[in-house]
């Protein structure tokens, strides 16, 4: 499989101020990447086009063994008649109960299956909200800020695990923490501060999994080289 960008290039309709400019990137193995960066950057509409992966005149996006990309944000809302367990119920496909069940049970959400979704806390309902899409088939699920609002010991959790059930997916992860970004990511795309010359830069992140060791020194090293490319 193969995420690629060659001149990716994107500005807002009806505005001159480019928000992706001459992007070049490649990412091509299953597992955790990242793309990290300070607010303003773009993330957020890079995985919109790569979710979309529409033609553009000044860009050119490849996917390779990628036939089915979803796309998961942050406050993305479920509907509101039903509880979240029904919910559920009804988007899980057959033969995936037994592992709607186990998302579940890693995602501390036992006891919120009969509320509204609207009666759910911020970190709740984006935990609810990434069940609902790794239920589904899926080869590169975008995850952006998709487990913001969850305290830090349950998102290295849920990142393990997901890691550890969907070990041939891709999974391009947006996220403001550097070191989590840096721990759990292998492919880094790093993207600079607006009106800064630095552009992208691809970064090593440590890849971790469960059982991990960590090293210390290694890990340090790469967060100061994510911080440097922008």
């Amino acid at each position: 499989m193969r995420l690629e960008c060659d001149g990716l290039e994107y500005t807002y309709p009806g505005s001159e101020v480019v928000v992706i400019d001459n992007l070049c990137f490649s990412m091509a193995e299953p597992g955790f990447n990242a793309v990290f960066g300070p607010s303003g950057v773009g993330k957020t509409s890079l995985a919109k086009l790569l979710a979309s992966r529409g033609n553009h005149s000044k860009s050119r996006i490849f996917t390779q063994g990628l036939d089915t990309v979803l796309y998961s944000y942050n406050q993305e809302r479920l509907p509101g008649w039903s509880s979240t367990g029904d919910h559920l119920n009804k988007v899980c496909p057959i033969g995936r109960e037994g592992l709607k069940k186990e998302l579940i049970e890693i995602f501390k959400l036992e006891p919120v299956l009969d509320a509204r979704f609207s009666q759910l806390s911020m970190g709740q309902q984006n935990r609810m909200n990434l069940i609902r899409y790794l239920l589904q088939e899926f080869d590169l699920l975008i995850l952006d800020e998709s487990l913001a609002n969850v305290d830090e010991a349950l998102r290295e959790t849920i990142i393990l695990a997901v890691k550890a059930i969907f070990p041939e997916k891709m999974f391009l992860y947006i996220s403001h923490n550097l070191m989590e970004v840096a721990k759990f990511c292998r492919d880094i795309l790093v993207l600079s501060e607006p009106g800064k010359q630095k552009g992208s830069f691809m970064v090593r992140g440590r890849d971790y999994t469960r059982g991990y060791t960590l090293d210390k020194q290694a890990f340090d090293a790469g967060m100061l080289e994510i911080m440097d490319a922008f």
